[in-house]
């Protein structure tokens, strides 16, 4: 079965956007951003709330940048599945469609099908996802900046869910990329 894998960048304080919404501080240096290069290679699905598939769009286009560090992720990102969540949008472009099942059934018919793993990414999303218990992996790169508010990247928990670190690496800007395993007791 398919991994799902809820990753973001984040502020040492949890933070996936400042208080006016800015993700300024989560922009990676060529060792970060090759290393984000390589990550994605692992996956063949990305699942994303509006928003985020919005600002995803970028990279549709940026195949076109000069900077070949840029068209290497453009490239590799193009090519991925998209499901995208939206009760407002009704099309959605290049290798995107819109889900047309609760994000149980999606999830649950996306882990089951042959492929890579799954990335899901948008917080309003991937906390439902996580209150579902739908997440099997947790994929963090930490930057070395205190936000002190703004958007937090994890819900607000019932009941605590153990991890196992499963992998780790740090880079030299001080950022940090850490993967913890959901461990389940069933």
């Amino acid at each position: 079965m398919r991994k799902l894998i809820y990753s973001f960048q984040v502020s040492l304080d949890g933070y996936i956007e400042d208080a006016s919404g800015s993700i300024a501080f989560a922009s990676p240096d060529a060792e970060l951003h090759q290393y984000f290069n390589d990550y994605e290679k692992a996956f063949d699905t990305h699942v994303y709330g509006r928003l985020l598939y919005e600002m995803m769009q970028y990279w549709e286009t940026a195949d076109q940048e000069d900077e070949p560090i840029i068209v290497e992720y453009a490239r590799t990102w193009q090519t991925l599945e998209k499901v995208v969540f939206s009760q407002t949008l009704t099309a959605v472009e290049g290798n995107a469609r819109l889900a047309n099942r609760s994000l149980a059934e999606e999830l649950t018919a996306l882990k089951q099908a042959p492929g890579k793993q799954i990335a899901i990414g948008g917080a309003t999303l991937a906390a439902e996802a996580v209150r579902l218990d739908l997440i099997d992996r947790y994929h963090i790169v930490i930057y070395p900046v205190l936000l002190g508010g703004g958007k937090r990247m994890f819900p607000l928990f019932e009941q605590p869910l153990s991890l196992r670190l499963v992998d780790q690496q740090t880079f030299a800007s001080g950022c940090i990329a850490l993967t913890y395993e959901r461990i389940r007791n069933d």
